[in-house]
């Protein structure tokens, strides 16, 4: 199992901008694909952007493409998501996830994921 401590939420009016952090303890962090979701009031959790175990492959919601960049390090065992362009649409919960096998793909199903942070509010007003 992987402990995931997530930082970095916070108020922010649209147009600005936000970097998540995703601290990860417990397991070998590089093994692992990696990815970053989201749950606003009343919808169901979305997957925002996804990392390979490397950092070489990434995978984002149309919806956040050209605004986000999810990257990590490894040495730091910490995964990161620049959130650019902030439109009130992306107020949410941010959840960081780590991913149930080590694989070399990228994976974009919540099934996919065993292991979750509390989660960070990020709210952008308008």
């Amino acid at each position: 199992q992987v402990q995931l401590v997530e930082s970095g939420g916070g108020l922010v009016q649209a147009g600005g901008s936000l970097r998540l952090s995703c601290a990860a303890s417990g397991r070998t962090f590089s093994n692992y694909p990696m990815g970053w979701f989201r749950q606003a009031p009343g919808k169901e959790r979305e997957l925002v952007a996804a990392i390979s175990w490397n950092g070489g492959n990434t995978n984002y919601a149309d919806s956040v493409k050209g605004r986000f960049t999810i990257s990590r390090d490894n040495a730091k065992n910490t995964m990161y998501l620049q959130m650019n362009a902030l439109k009130p649409e992306d107020t949410a919960v941010y959840y960081c996830a780590c991913a149930r096998y080590s694989s070399r793909t990228i994976l974009t199903k919540y099934s996919e994921y065993s292991d979750w942070g509390q989660g960070t509010q990020v709210t952008v007003s308008s």
